[in-house]
């Protein structure tokens, strides 16, 4: 297979909200290519980049999937990705070494919260972007309003490069005006003619020719005296100064073609040959601490793992990008993050479910390799004399969770290892096994992400087991204080034990309140594992209680703090102050003490007016003005505090606060109120008292699993 320079190679990712065609354009541009001598289709389950058996069953693209193809003399490698922010996981890994991003925009519908979603992260790798408004043979198409609105929501930096001659049924042609000419096309697609742009069209065309050379020149002083003086920039100027301010993302340059049809996608691939950056000329990735990691051809191998993903008969196949030197087969390389050393074996490149086995992979491409143990998403392979590291994936935080019980006794070591797996495959899947709640958690990116995973664990793994409601992780408090005394006395032959205690329990709050008759003589305050504080106290004086008791004492008084009395839920934020007691010179021990220290946090700890708190998740919802209205109402039905709202063009934010045990099936309720337009994110925010009501419910289920238990 030919071997590629880094010069002519192009890494482009496809991005844009599900249903906007981005698997089409894919496969269109395989075919237009030469690549693939017959186009498959969505319907018929024959496309190149939706091979898994779970994509032909939902009927969309649910992995990122890297493919490839030479369009005249160029490699451009193309990942195709998911649009439905379930899957968003498997868009950041692909836009971390993508050079150029194209944005499918649905001609029906404009700018979709799926396409917002991507475009902040665009923003945030600093990735050159260019759009192309796709399904103008649409009979809801509507190009001009898919413009203002990208010009709304992206800013001036949107530029016409392309429009439809005419829209709808009649679509057949495209006016470029960058190039100033007509393209139309056979009814099947294909070459187009070119042709001069027509009469009617002229003024039209100069005006948004003259518009996208401006924003050209403008970003680029030498060329905007070139532009004074002469009035117009060259073919290589132009070429030029496109190129630099895309890497700048001063413009976003926008086409049209319809995917489906085979109408303008060579066009878009002549402009990522001629004017997208290559991997040298592309921004650069950096170091953890923001550092340039330059890419040097003739330097040492350098290979960042972006993907796991596993194939049958293959194990783990991990994807990777060249960012220095070139990668061979036997080569010895060093993974930054575990010390160890890794042997590459089989190289292969990639299209979609098929590979194919290199010799070598050049800085600048992308390549997949197997059996390299040890070795994981975000590692950086070097050899050994090379000290550098690398800015990791930061994949999205989860928006929803769920339980897992097993139905079958004895799997739990075979559902670990599971997890384990697909974890390694998905960083954006978080697994939980809670000591805490005594369940399996597992927390992704929304329904149907769950759905994914649900469905390797029973194909893949054989696992027989259902999705069950997560506990919710409550804590306990008090909200009064309470002085409390135990006498732990005990005889049986022998040495007994013995030991009395007293001490003052009291809320923890900002500026407390001092006793006059306590003598404080020792202070610790403790920030627990499950948040929150406790500060204990050694109030005692007189030597009632010998100093030696008091490690046991706070001892005993942890141990009653993860199980709290009220409903086994773990206890924070209490001050306690132990001031009296009393011990026995023989029968008094570290044993007596942590059980009577035990025993009367407990009885006290019920006196002090205990209340139950629950986590509370702070949402960030964007969602189409049209809908805002009823995404807030439902909110609200869930106990919800709206904090704040902002626009962003017809995009609207709404920032609010939830209690966790209300944001249960959250995403798809947000997505049934919005037809699928609306995204959230969750993070947590702090803990709070519940209701009366549902305190009661919460320790009556507790009572009832004691007593079953």
């Amino acid at each position: 297979m030919r071997v590629y320079p880094s010069s002519r190679i192009r890494n482009v990712v496809l991005l844009g909200h599900a249903g906007s065609g981005k698997t089409t354009l894919s496969e269109t541009m395989l075919f237009e290519s030469g690549s693939k001598s017959r186009r498959g289709s969505v319907e018929q389950k024959s496309t190149s980049s939706d091979y898994h058996e779970i994509e032909h069953e939902k009927g969309k693209s649910v992995f990122g999937t890297l493919l490839n193809l030479d369009w005249r003399g160029n490699k451009i490698n193309l990942i195709d990705t998911p649009g439905t922010s379930d899957y968003i996981g498997e868009v950041v890994g692909a836009l971390r070494v993508a050079d150029t991003a194209i944005f499918s925009l649905n001609a029906e519908y404009g700018i979709e919260t799926g396409t917002e979603l991507h475009w902040k992260y665009t923003e945030q790798y600093n990735i050159p972007s260019l759009l192309i408004v796709n399904k103008p043979d649409s009979s809801q198409s509507d190009f001009q309003k898919t413009v203002d609105r990208a010009k709304e929501r992206f800013g001036r930096g949107v530029v016409v490069v392309q429009y439809p001659y005419s829209e709808g049924e009649d679509f057949h042609a495209i006016i470029d005006v960058l190039k100033m000419t007509m393209y139309e096309f056979p009814e099947d697609g294909g070459k187009p003619a070119k042709l001069p742009i027509p009469d009617a069209h002229q003024a039209q065309a100069e005006l948004l020719h003259n518009e996208l050379v401006e924003s050209v020149a403008e970003n680029d002083e030498t060329l905007l005296d070139v532009y004074f003086e002469q009035g117009m920039l060259t073919e290589s100027q132009m070429r030029e100064g496109l190129q630099q301010t895309l890497i700048n993302r001063d413009i976003f340059p926008l086409f049209c073609c319809s995917a489906k049809r085979n109408m303008g996608t060579g066009r878009v691939m002549g402009f990522l040959g001629n004017v997208a950056p290559n991997p040298l000329e592309a921004n650069p990735p950096k170091t953890s601490g923001g550092e340039d990691i330059p890419l040097n051809p003739e330097g040492d191998p350098l290979m960042f793992i972006f993907k796991n993903s596993s194939e049958s008969h293959m194990g783990d196949m991990l994807y990777f990008k060249m960012y220095g030197g070139t990668a061979q087969p036997g080569l010895d390389l060093v993974n930054g993050t575990t010390g160890s050393t890794v042997r590459l074996s089989s190289l292969y490149l990639m299209n979609g479910g098929e590979r194919q086995e290199v010799d070598e992979v050049n800085t600048g491409d992308i390549g997949s390799a197997v059996k390299l143990k040890n070795t994981n998403v975000n590692d950086l392979l070097h050899t050994k004399d090379t000290v550098v590291d690398i800015e990791p994936i930061h994949f999205p935080e989860p928006v929803i969770r769920t339980a897992i019980e097993l139905r079958r006794e004895g799997e739990e070591d075979k559902l670990g290892t599971a997890l384990h797996q697909l974890q390694r495959e998905d960083p954006s899947l978080q697994v939980e096994h809670s000591q805490e709640l005594k369940q399996v958690i597992i927390h992704g990116q929304g329904e149907e992400h769950l759905a994914v995973i649900k469905y390797a664990l029973e194909h893949r793994f054989q696992l027989d087991f259902e999705f069950v409601e997560p506990r919710i992780p409550y804590r306990e408090t008090i909200t009064k204080e309470v002085r409390t005394h135990y006498k732990h006395k005990k005889q049986s032959g022998g040495a007994g034990q013995f030991a009395k205690i007293s001490m003052l329990m009291e809320p923890l709050r900002d500026h407390m309140t001092e006793h006059s008759e306590l003598k404080v003589r020792d202070v610790q305050e403790i920030d627990l594992d499950w948040g929150g504080k406790l500060v204990f106290r050694n109030c005692i004086v007189g030597g009632v209680i010998d100093n030696r008791f008091m490690p046991a004492i706070l001892k005993g008084i942890m141990e009653k703090m993860e199980n709290g009395p009220l409903c086994d839920c773990r206890v924070r934020d209490i001050r306690i102050s132990v001031y009296d007691g009393a011990m026995h010179s023989v029968d008094s021990n570290d044993a007596a003490f942590r059980t009577a220290a035990l025993m009367a946090f407990r009885e006290g700890f019920l006196k002090a007016a205990p209340r139950l708190l629950e986590p509370v998740y702070a949402i960030e919802v964007t969602v189409p003005a049209d809908y805002m209205g009823d995404v807030m109402s439902d909110i609200s039905t869930r106990r919800g505090q709206i904090m704040g709202m902002d626009a962003e063009g017809s995009i609207q934010k709404i920032e609010a606060q939830v209690p966790l045990g209300e944001l249960g099936h959250f995403a798809t309720r947000l997505k049934s109120l919005t037809q699928g337009s609306a995204g959230f994110r969750r993070t947590f925010s702090h803990y709070a008292q519940v209701p009366r009501e549902i305190q009661q419910e919460v320790v009556k289920q507790t009572r009832g699993r004691q007593e079953v238990g």
